[in-house]
């Protein structure tokens, strides 16, 4: 029953994984971002910093790395991490987590590095861990865990570090199962609450364990009586109880421990000295805070460690350093004083130390180099920061001949003398970082030939000459940059033969500058103005042609500096792969800029105030890879649809003007994974619809952020969500339109040609049927003003006036309506037929080939067959003056149908009996109302009708 039940459970999981999968959630995150580049084995999400309770629900299932911190996340359920089956890190420190559901994880199989310090967990309970078999490092530091099920860490059988610093453990036996596991190396127990560590409270026969972090307890014993720990070679116990007792039955019990740390208290340092007696294989003693115990021969005592090789004291206010402090300590190599106020050693402090490879004086209080260093020939490194060095004399580093690395950062140096480091023919790292240097005097000239690093950041340079750096042959990486700059002669840079890095701050930048550095691939220029110099640049100036080997470039201005820059700026960089330019280009650029770097595949032009940007000017660089617009006044991006950049991935607009964006202008960019535009004043209208539809629905850009983005304007909707934007008015785009007003103009041509063809004489019909309706409603109750109108055409105008105006009005006293006579002059032409007919009892209609193709007598004798049938009276009289077959009557075959009952007038067929055709008419005109009383007063063909 139980399997049968399960079926269902699996198929619907198995169909969520597969939703999840969707490519298209990858690049459609509401709360999280894809950091580039991402690839295929390497999908990088983070998700900090976005103020979620709550895991979110549209993490791309591929993903290998997540970052969840510093969020306000409450916990984490059996579902929140579904189908992360590719998950290798993940990290949710820092959030608000108290509860985790059981079998979380069960699907992160290849997790190796989990982190969830700075939470609110408080215990760790049986399957909390189920599923991460593969899982390295596990962090889980500055939570409430004061219970740890036994089982807890069962399913952990390849961890092999675990920190569980600054929690609320308390009983040894708490950590009975880590210790268990046959991988684990490293375990953080740090300011936790653990008084005893008693390896017979362990139930364990050995452990693999090479790292005990136990600092920061109150622990008051510490007692191994079996050889559980055979390993272990760091045990760190600063800061336990001052009265600890130091139980190791067995010195072998111990005999892999190379390093271990300590703290001083205000007791005595006896009860230490017994920890110190047990580890004859210590090769790193690492002490703090412990003056009371150097004054008890601390020193002294562990320097007759014969294994001591490394030896750490900080933090310990010792001020100074006699003759006597460091004699037993001949084997020591690795010597560090850090920040113990020391500002002063006597001459011979270090005399013994024959062996001393490494000196670190740093964070005191020295105002020169002590002369205690003067002839230690073994030294490598020495480390001299954060003193109050004002001076060097020409002897300070006297035999000093092995040294090859010297760190004077963050002190008071003004000078160099040229002597300085005379000695120091070794050296290959130099710092002088943040001094105030301001003037070489040859100190580079000579004796440094192995220098490869020099680090003069932020020195108030007032002057470089030429050959300053003459002899370092062997430097690589040159930092000079400053917030002033420097002066610098032309070709201040000869001898510098193989560098490769070059950070400087200059007034301005010339072609001769650059002079005598061909291997340089890195230039970071820092261009300055301290109201003494000029930029160097002209016209036609080519100031890094003599760098044919740069392949990056950075110049960043620290004022506001206006100047034309040359189109020849880049000419000769022709392997230039990276460009940054802050602040510099404050107009728009001369489209051959990039002409002369066809290799550029990462551009950054930030803050610069730039508005537009020619499409040329991309088309030398079609291999450009990386495109940073950021901090611009951009409006418009439509540069970008005609900058034929088909393999351009990366594309940051974010901090500019820009609100309104045309979808077109990321469907002209094929390679576009990844879009920033934070920061941008976007539009809530429609005009913003076809790109809210493309950031909503498209498979390969993401977006960053792109849900968080809120309207600036109109004011309405100031503060909404821009992808919130309501588009239901806005339903039709642009190309939906087109498409629909050409196809119903098709449609309409289509139909129209179809109406004029087949049915115009229908709809002709039908107008003036309308027409005439109306009329005839506003005029029946008017009293007729003649007997008959007389509908005729132009042509048949002449048989009018001789043949029936004699006969009807002279003869019988007619009284006619002749359109040419009687209508109105200046009133339209159809108000004037429609009087003249319903001003008359009667109206004849005088019918030929020419009055059938009239467009006036069509209209008169649609208007009178409609009083016809609307008055039902025999007000309509046909007279025939050709013989005129069917066929060419059928235009009025409505007309017809209708008056299909009734006879009607032929002129050739009277021609012989005139007497009687005329007789007929009068007939007519003078009948009563039926039509049935009159049906035979006219006579005819019937095949007219």
């Amino acid at each position: 029953m139980r399997a049968t039940g399960s079926c269902p459970l699996i198929l619907v999981f198995l169909f969520s994984c597969l939703l999840h999968l969707h490519p298209s959630l990858a690049f459609s995150l509401k709360n999280c971002m894809i950091v580039f580049p991402e690839s295929a084995n390497n999908l990088r999400v983070s998700c900090k910093k976005g103020d979620l309770t709550a895991v979110p629900d549209d993490i791309p299932r591929n993903a290998t790395s997540i970052d969840l911190s510093t969020n306000q996340i409450l916990k984490i359920t059996d579902t929140d991490l579904r189908c992360l089956s590719k998950l290798i890190s993940l990290e949710v420190y820092y959030n608000s987590i108290s509860y985790i559901d059981d079998g979380a994880f069960v699907d992160l199989v290849k997790l190796r590095t989990l982190s969830m310090s700075n939470n609110k967990l408080t215990n760790l309970t049986d399957n909390i861990f189920k599923g991460l078999s593969k899982l390295v490092k596990l962090t889980l530091s500055s939570n409430r865990i004061s219970y740890i099920s036994p089982v807890a860490f069962q399913s952990l059988i390849s961890v092999q570090s675990v920190e569980l610093n600054n929690n609320h453990l308390h009983r040894i036996t708490d950590i009975t199962p880590i210790l268990k596991l046959p991988t684990l190396h490293s375990l953080f127990l740090g300011l936790n609450q653990f008084t005893s560590f008693q390896s017979d409270d362990l139930p364990l026969n050995v452990s693999n364990l090479r790292l005990l972090m136990l600092d920061l307890n109150p622990l008051r014993s510490f007692s191994i009586t079996k050889d559980i720990f055979p390993y272990l070679k760091t045990l760190d116990l600063r800061r336990c109880s001052s009265d600890m007792e130091w139980d190791v039955a067995n010195k072998t019990f111990l005999r892999s421990l190379t390093s271990l740390a300590l703290a001083g208290t205000d007791v005595s340092f006896e009860p230490y000295s017994a920890v110190l007696q047990t580890t004859e294989s210590l090769q790193t003693l690492t002490l703090y805070s412990v003056k009371t115990w150097i004054d008890e021969g601390l020193v002294e005592f562990v320097c007759q460690i014969p294994s001591l090789r490394a030896l750490f004291v900080t933090a310990s206010d010792m001020g100074t350093i006699n003759d006597s402090l460091l004699r037993a300590c001949s084997q020591v190599t690795d010597l560090t004083l850090s920040s113990n106020h020391l500002c002063k050693l006597s001459e011979h402090s270090f005399r013994s130390m024959t062996q001393l490879r490494l000196l670190s004086l740093d964070g005191n209080d020295l105002s020169q180099v002590p002369l205690a260093l003067r002839g230690l020939s073994t030294l490598e490194i020495v480390d001299l920061s954060f003193n109050f060095i004002s001076d060097l004399g020409c002897h300070d580093f006297l035999n000093l001949t092995k040294l090859t690395k010297l760190n004077l950062k963050h002190n008071r140096i003004s000078k160099l003398q040229g002597c300085v480091f005379m000695y120091l023919t070794n050296l290959k790292v130099l710092n002088i970082e943040d001094n105030s240097v301001y003037n070489f005097y040859s100190a580079f000239k000579m004796n440094l030939h192995k220098l490869e690093s020099l680090n003069l950041h932020n020195h108030h340079l007032l002057n470089i000459m030429q050959g300053d750096f003459m002899g370092l042959s062997s430097l690589r990486v040159l930092d000079l940059e400053s917030d002033t700059s420097a002066w610098a002669d032309d070709g201040f840079f000869e001898g510098l033969d193989n560098l490769q890095t070059l950070s400087v701050s200059l007034g301005g930048y010339r072609k001769e500058l650059f002079i005598g550095i061909p291997q340089l691939e890195n230039l970071i220029l820092h261009l300055t103005d301290d109201g003494n110099q000029k930029s160097y640049q002209q016209k036609d100036d080519a100031p890094f042609s003599n760098l044919p080997n740069l392949r990056r470039l950075i110049m960043k201005v620290y004022d506001q500096r206006q100047e034309v820059i040359s189109p020849y700026l880049l000419k000769g960089l022709k392997s230039l792969e990276y460009f940054t330019a802050e602040k510099f280009f404050m107009s728009s650029l001369q489209p051959d800029t990039f002409k002369y770097t066809p290799k550029l595949t990462d551009l950054h032009i930030v803050d610069s105030h730039l508005s537009d940007l020619m499409p040329e000017l991309f088309w030398p660089i079609p291999n450009l890879q990386t495109l940073d617009l950021s901090k611009n006044n951009f409006r418009s991006l439509d540069f970008l649809v005609r900058a034929k950049l088909a393999a351009l991935s990366w594309l940051k607009i974010s901090e500019n003007k820009l609100s309104t964006i045309k979808e077109t202008v990321f469907q002209s960019l094929p390679a576009l994974t990844y879009l920033d535009m934070i920061g941008n004043p976007l539009a809530c209208e429609c005009s913003n619809y076809g790109f809210i539809q493309w950031v909503q629905s498209n498979s390969q850009t993401q977006v960053v952020n792109g849900h968080q983005f809120t309207c600036a304007f109109p004011l309405s909707q100031q503060g909404n969500k821009f992808l919130d934007f309501d588009t239901h008015s806005c339903w039709i785009d642009g190309s939906f339109l087109y498409f629909l007003s050409s196809t119903s103009l098709v449609v309409f041509t289509v139909l129209a040609s179809f109406i004029y063809h087949f049915l115009r004489w229908h709809l002709a019909y039908s107008y003036y049927l309308f027409l005439a309706f109306l009329y005839d409603k506003r005029r029946k109750a008017s009293p007729h003003r003649y007997d008959a109108f007389v509908s005729y055409n132009i042509h048949d105008e002449a048989w009018v006036y001789k043949e029936m105006l004699p006969v009807l009005e002279g003869e019988q006293g007619w009284r006619l309506c002749l359109h040419h006579r009687d209508f109105e002059p200046g009133k339209p032409i159809v108000e004037n037929i429609t009087d003249a007919i319903y001003g008359s009892r009667k109206t004849i209609c005088v019918i030929s080939r020419h009055y059938l193709q009239s467009e006036w007598c069509s209209r008169e004798i649609q208007m009178a067959s409609y009083r016809l049938f609307d008055e039902q009276e025999d007000v309509l009289i046909l007279l025939f003056m050709e013989d005129i077959p069917a066929h060419q009557l059928s235009p009025y075959y409505q007309m017809r149908s209708l008056v299909k009952r009734r006879s009607y007038l032929s002129w050739p067929q009277a021609a012989q009996h005139t007497g009687v055709f005329w007789e007929n008419i009068r007939r007519a005109l003078d009948t009563a109302d039926r039509p049935e009383d009159n049906r035979h007063l006219l006579t005819g063909r019937q095949n007219y009708i």
